[in-house]
């Protein structure tokens, strides 16, 4: 059989993506069917391919016998003589087949063969392609929609875009440009399926990697992303440089690269704000836009907080229909309740607010001792604490020792933050003033700059009580003084009597 098939081949590779040997195999394969079909078995056939594969042939191996038991494994002595002059028994000879000898019924098994065989290589070949490329994005265009789902024309292949993952903000037409992630690649029965979403928090990273050269770097990597697709995402970011400010990296020169991701996402809202370690930092990151006063962890370990902020604030922190606070619960993986300071006064947290202290910093008794700093206060504003710092105020005792004139005269702390400092102060410090009555100690005895005036009056010193003179134990001889109940030395109780001068 003699063909020119390179326009063939070419045409397949062309428009199926298919390589050459593959389709050479195909051809083989198709071959080896029709013999089959034909003559029964296909255990002698030989297909060979012209060197620059633009001819193939096959061809019966048959072994020369003397009687012919099985005309298509084998072939008489004087029919191969026929062939080949130099034949004898033993050997084995090729004998070309034409494909005009097999029968209408075996070319179309053959033809089936083919097809199949090329179905099975191309969705393989699909597979392993598009396989690779889950979780990335691809650009296709709008084909028709059936019961809500999209197809996409994605050149080699259709894909699907299920409603579920469509942006309630976006309308599409015929024709239509479609940026979308890859999510999904299955093999099914009808062909390989390749599903698409733009509601992925991934479909959003995808983006920013695009338009941001230091989130594809690693410069700048984003710690988490929550969504609402079509209405708001948020975006913690962080940077591995410290001359690199992530938050604008993201948002660009003039708000350039922010404006192509919003663009991209048909105008939905994005909120880029900086990962902090610290809960209380992130909580108060995660709020924005809104304007957070303090944040107070009420149980760490079940992870609540109390973000507080002024009346004004409230409705943005919360956001329309409780978006806002929501998504800040999902990215900083906390429980944050919202209150006013109002609110916050009326609330009764001083407990759970202790008892949260408690588990960090050891038994409450212990913390009011240890806690000494300004800074070390639980929701203190760290941006109050550092102005304080830098006017010399680092101790909660000197910030207490404060006059209202000098409270008044600190530069960059406002009355209102002063008032939520006391506030805490109150709640979690222990304040103790001393006694300015001097009494003696366990052991009977005054410091030595004690003013014993009035004390005489009551009886409970003599006039030269102060003097301490020295006198003998009666019953060891040790040294004792006029203060002493009991010897320091064998223990015996003392008693000393005075004269009353004034008779």
């Amino acid at each position: 059989m003699a063909t020119d098939m390179s326009e063939a081949i070419h045409q397949l590779i062309q428009d199926r993506g298919i390589s050459e040997e593959l389709i050479l195999r195909t051809i083989e394969n198709t071959l080896l069917a029709a013999y089959k079909r034909r003559f029964g078995n296909a255990d002698n056939a030989i297909v060979r391919f012209s060197d620059d594969n633009r001819e193939v042939s096959i061809y019966a191996q048959k072994k020369i016998v003397d009687g012919v038991y099985d005309p298509v494994s084998e072939i008489d002595l004087e029919e191969a003589r026929e062939l080949n002059p130099d034949a004898e028994i033993g050997d084995e000879l090729l004998i070309e087949v034409d494909p005009k000898d097999f029968d209408r019924i075996s070319v179309q098994s053959a033809k089936q063969t083919a097809h199949q065989t090329i179905r099975e290589i191309q969705k393989d070949s699909l597979y392993s392609e598009f396989k690779d490329k889950v979780g990335e994005i691809i650009i296709g265009y709008y084909q028709r929609e059936r019961n809500g789902t999209i197809y996409v024309d994605l050149g080699k292949i259709e894909g699907i875009l299920p409603k579920k993952y469509q942006s309630p903000r976006e309308i599409y037409h015929v024709n239509d440009r479609i940026k979308a992630l890859i999510t999904e690649v299955n093999k099914t029965s009808a062909g390989l399926q390749v599903v698409l979403s733009r509601t992925h928090t991934d479909f959003v990273r995808a983006i920013f990697e695009l338009e941001v050269p230091e989130i594809y770097d690693k410069t700048v990597e984003i710690h988490k992303i929550v969504r609402e697709p079509g209405y708001r995402t948020k975006l913690a970011v962080y940077s591995n440089r410290e001359d690199v400010d992530p938050v604008g990296a993201c948002v660009g020169l003039k708000g350039v690269r922010i404006q192509a991701v919003i663009r991209e996402l048909e105008g939905e809202k994005i909120d880029i704000l900086k990962y902090d370690p610290d809960p209380r930092r992130f909580i108060k990151n995660a709020l924005s836009p809104a304007e957070v006063r303090d944040v107070i962890i009420l149980e760490e370990s079940k992870h609540q907080a109390l973000a507080v902020v002024s009346e004004s604030q409230l409705s943005l922190a919360i956001g329309k229909q409780g978006l806002n606070v929501r998504l800040a619960n999902r990215l900083v993986d906390w429980n944050i309740d919202v209150k006013t300071d109002t609110q916050f006064e009326e609330m009764d947290i001083a407990s759970e607010s202790r008892r949260a202290v408690s588990e960090l910093f050891g038994d409450a008794e212990e913390y009011g001792e240890e806690l000494s700093r300004v800074s070390e206060l639980p929701g203190v504003d760290t941006a109050v604490a550092e102005t304080l710092l830098e006017n010399n105020i680092d101790f909660i005792e000197d910030f207490l020792a404060l006059s209202p004139e000098e409270l008044g005269s600190l530069k960059g702390v406002t009355p209102e933050q002063l008032d939520v400092l006391r506030k805490l102060i109150d709640e979690f410090v222990e304040v103790v003033e001393e006694d300015e009555e001097e009494f003696p100690d366990d052991e009977g005895a005054l410091p030595p700059d004690a003013d014993t005036a009035g004390l005489e009056e009551e009886g409970i010193l003599p006039e030269d009580a102060a003097e301490s003179e020295e006198y003998e134990c009666p019953e060891c001889g040790a040294k004792i003084t006029v203060n002493m109940t009991n010897c320091p030395n064998c223990g015996i109780g003392l008693s000393f009597e005075y004269e009353d001068d004034t008779e």
